[in-house]
């Protein structure tokens, strides 16, 4: 019995499922190497148009059936699953492909070009029954795993601000601009952290083209979140130093995680700044500092995308959603594609679609 029908019959799931890799391009040999190193899943095929690139990627994982055909892996009874690493704009044909056929499906961010297509996904696989899960792999770091469960515990108090920095000397994407490329791992991070997620209802977009590239290769992005917070992310192509950080400030403390810093990534300050009403007429503000200890918490080490592997056969063996399924990947889309509104009317805000799917029922 297939993991598919174990979805649909209440019946347990085998000990190990069949899944494949459809995309032999940047990201599939990582999805290949980790499905063959998991003990939940059995690499069954590599599929990719181009059959030399496809055969190094199985070679390079010691040996799995290489396919040139989409529609051979999809009628094979024994995948139970595929993860998809195509360019973006492929992702709804071959997702809805896959999910009419009764697969499982992982798919490499963004979930789709545009958000109609991802909310016919993200209804067609609660229609069927399926997970549909978005390789937000940040999320499954040991870093963004503590940073979600210290927000959750309230170490940090009520969020105050977000701001995120991403840039390096980057490759110019001929078809995405930098808000597209890059931001969508920090706008699936603070979906994954933040209580409620994504939940801001605009978002301002500036960017820039210096190099006349023909689309922005610098982007800023600001979203008002509750309670008066701010989030604003940075992304740049054009930047000689590498840099990753987010900056998580809160009323009790501030959390700093530098993914370029192995020894400590993750520091937690007790510092922060307090304000308080006089009681006179004017009500002028009274200001006080906090300043107290700073510590990093241990990190285990881990592959991400391991973590993410395991994540995907437990929402399927237990019929839930994946902690980044489909919905998570249309609240990012939906904020990339508002973003595109700003960029278009300089930096007027623009407001962000709802990200709940028109069809209810059915578990992911």
């Amino acid at each position: 019995m297939t993991a598919s029908e174990t979805v649909r019959t209440g019946r347990p799931a085998p000990a190990r499922m069949g899944a494949a890799v459809i995309g032999a391009g940047y990201w599939g040999p990582n999805l290949a190497r980790n499905l063959r190193g998991s003990a939940d899943w059995e690499l069954m095929a590599v599929c990719d148009l181009d059959r030399e690139r496809a055969t190094r990627v199985a070679e390079s994982v010691g040996g799995a059936p290489v396919v040139t055909d989409v529609e051979e892996v999809l009628a094979d009874p024994l995948i139970d699953a595929v993860a998809i690493a195509t360019p973006a704009r492929t992702h709804h044909g071959l997702v809805t492909r896959a999910l009419e056929a009764g697969k499982h499906v992982l798919v490499e961010k963004p979930l789709a070009a545009d958000r109609a297509a991802g909310v016919a996904m993200v209804e067609l696989a609660r229609e069927r029954g399926l997970v549909l899960m978005t390789d937000h792999t940040y999320c499954y770091t040991p870093a963004v795993l503590r940073i979600r469960d210290l927000i959750a515990e309230g170490a940090l108090g009520d969020i105050l601000y977000v701001d995120s920095t991403r840039i390096n000397l980057g490759l110019v994407q001929p078809d995405v601009d930098v808000l597209w490329d890059l931001a969508p791992h920090d706008l699936a991070i603070l979906d994954f952290v933040l209580p409620g997620g994504l939940s801001a209802a605009t978002v301002s977009a500036s960017g820039a083209d210096p190099l006349g590239a023909g689309r922005a290769c610098v982007g800023y992005l600001a979203l008002p979140l509750a309670n008066g917070a701010m989030a604003h992310v940075q992304v740049n192509w054009l930047s000689p130093t590498k840099i990753r950080r987010m900056v998580i400030g809160g009323t009790r403390r501030t959390l700093v995680w530098d993914d370029l810093n192995p020894a400590q990534r993750l520091s937690i300050f007790d510092r922060g700044v307090d304000v308080a009403l006089a009681g006179d007429a004017d009500h002028a503000a009274r200001v006080s500092y906090r300043l107290g200890d700073t510590w990093s918490p241990a990190l285990p080490e881990q592959e991400a995308l391991a973590n993410v592997m395991t994540e995907f056969a437990s929402a399927i063996r237990s019929g839930r959603p994946a902690r980044t399924d489909g919905d998570s990947g249309l609240r990012v889309l939906s904020v990339l594609e508002a973003a595109s509104r700003s960029l278009a009317a300089q930096g007027a805000p623009a407001p962000i679609a709802t990200t709940v799917p028109t069809l209810i029922g059915g578990a992911a």
